[in-house]
């Protein structure tokens, strides 16, 4: 087990996934419903960043998994799992900070994205324990 590798891994999929969810919803407000796609595409109505933006999201969510499963290797469930909800602050912040998303920064989402990063400290302050070696047939 290699902790710092596990982590190089586990925050490259946080900063995948977070990229993907803020490019889905910068995507999704410019094109119409999916179920609508093919007739847009059609005639001509479909905004082709959009959809590009939308396959780069599909892309980084799947880098996002293969970086996950990768931090699985090296790092304690509970101490990976736990860094995951570090996406969900960063979307926030992100979001909030940039006029491109137009979401409202309030003090309520902000106490809340601060105990969730409080969290994530403290789970992962202390040194994971010794684990034994996998047994291997």
């Amino acid at each position: 087990m290699n902790p710092l590798r596990g982590l190089t891994f586990a925050m490259g999929s946080v900063l995948l996934v977070s990229g993907a969810q803020l490019g889905m919803h910068w995507s999704m407000t410019r094109l119409p419903l999916p179920a609508e796609w093919l007739a847009a595409l059609s005639s001509g109505q479909v905004d082709l960043a959009a959809l590009g933006v939308v396959l780069a999201a599909i892309l980084a969510y799947a880098l996002s998994m293969l970086c996950w499963l990768l931090a699985l290797r090296d790092l304690p469930l509970g101490r990976a799992y736990s860094l995951l909800s570090i996406s969900y602050a960063l979307v926030y912040l992100l979001a909030a900070a940039l006029p491109l998303f137009d979401e409202p920064f309030t003090l309520w989402k902000s106490l809340g994205v601060a105990l969730v990063i409080l969290g994530v400290i403290t789970i992962n302050s202390r040194p994971a324990p010794a684990t034994s070696p996998r047994n291997t047939p």
